[in-house]
């Protein structure tokens, strides 16, 4: 069992910091949010007062914040982290940035003598209660390999892409796909109901057909289609439209500076943009179906 320090513990981080220590792992937390650290501290983790302090001792940093300012207010500021760590130390980041931010981390860390590695997740809450994400983890092989057995307590599938930064490559090119789908899922839906369908027997003709997907099998954007997604519960919860906007951010600056075409990518991009400007950005993403089917409301 390793000693552990988490910090971030928002909808993705506080279950994936429970189950480090469900796992039994020695974990300390810190979180801006004196609730969230409340809520480990009643499954068993400590708290500290300070960032610097969460961190003495630690054998594994692992961080999940919002965005890159944030990760290099963390790593690289006044005070940061990578200036007081041991060389021992193996830090983990699980947000999802850009890939020259984590790469600049990563050279930084390097420079430090600490081992450094970007992982973001995949699988959104439902996945980090259960312990079922998949982690895209970008930097050296031996890095992968320690950070593995600490990884499986809080995943299921545990992806080696490549060199720093090759994590958030994969991850930006994934949401992208998965906003895409969400789109498309949520059109097909709205169209069928409008021409007199049950979205129920709708979406399980579509799954049995060749317009099966993760959106439509899984994470159904229909109300009341699906028991314990979050369309079936006012599309609370989630993965947030205003965070799949920044990764639809990220993709598109990405593509813009590696000359990639990605107009489906770009017109996801759009929707979402104009769905989080009428109010929505603090709904799960599957909310983009009210877009298309504005008449429910």
């Amino acid at each position: 069992m390793a000693t552990i320090t988490f910090i971030g513990l928002g909808n993705m981080g506080g279950p994936m910091a429970a189950n480090l220590v469900k796992a039994g792992h020695d974990l300390t937390v810190f979180d801006l949010s004196s609730e969230a650290v409340k809520a480990l501290t009643s499954e068993g983790a400590k708290s500290a007062a300070t960032i610097q302090e969460a961190v003495e001792g630690a054998e594994v940093v692992i961080s999940m914040l919002p965005a890159g300012q944030h990760v290099e207010a963390v790593y690289l500021g006044d005070n940061g982290l990578l200036k007081n760590l041991p060389s021992t130390t193996l830090v983990i980041d699980s947000s999802t940035i850009a890939p020259e931010t984590a790469k600049g981390v990563a050279e930084a860390a390097v420079a430090a003598g600490i081992t450094f590695m970007d992982a973001p997740v995949s699988g959104g809450v439902g996945g980090a209660k259960a312990g079922t994400l998949t982690f895209i983890c970008g930097g050296e092989a031996d890095a992968f390999e320690r950070a593995k057995p600490v990884l499986e307590c809080m995943g299921k599938n545990i992806f080696h892409a490549g060199p720093h930064g090759s994590g958030q490559v994969a991850k930006i090119c994934n949401n992208m796909l998965l906003a895409i789908l969400m789109s498309g899922t949520s059109e097909a839906l709205a169209l069928g109901v409008k021409n007199g369908l049950d979205p129920v027997v709708l979406s399980e003709i579509m799954k049995q057909s060749s317009g099966g997907n993760w959106a439509l099998n899984v994470y159904n954007p229909w109300p009341g289609v699906m028991e314990g997604v979050p369309a079936s519960r006012d599309y609370e919860g989630g993965f947030l439209v205003n965070l799949m906007n920044k990764d639809l951010g990220l993709a598109f600056d990405n593509a813009v500076k590696n000359q990639a075409p990605i107009p489906m990518g770009s017109l996801a991009r759009n929707l979402f943009a104009l769905h989080a400007n009428e109010g929505n950005g603090g709904l799960d993403f599957s909310s983009i179906q009210k877009f298309y089917y504005r008449e429910q409301n």
